[in-house]
């Protein structure tokens, strides 16, 4: 349960730092976000988790 609760302290970090330190970056992208095809969006998403779970596994395996 601590590791989770660490996971996401950390999100909320990572996420919180994006808003504070480039908030424009963040608001052009999400205008473009739409204009995404879905597979594009789904592609990037399924890359996202395995690179996050190979790192875990790197670091806690």
């Amino acid at each position: 349960m601590t590791d989770l609760l660490t996971g996401i302290a950390f999100f909320l970090i990572i996420e919180g730092l994006v808003y504070a330190l480039a908030p424009l970056v963040l608001v052009e992208m999400a205008k473009r976000l739409p204009y995404v095809p879905e597979h594009q969006l789904r592609l990037a998403g399924v890359a996202s988790v395995a690179i996050g779970v190979g790192l875990v596994w790197l670091v806690r395996g």
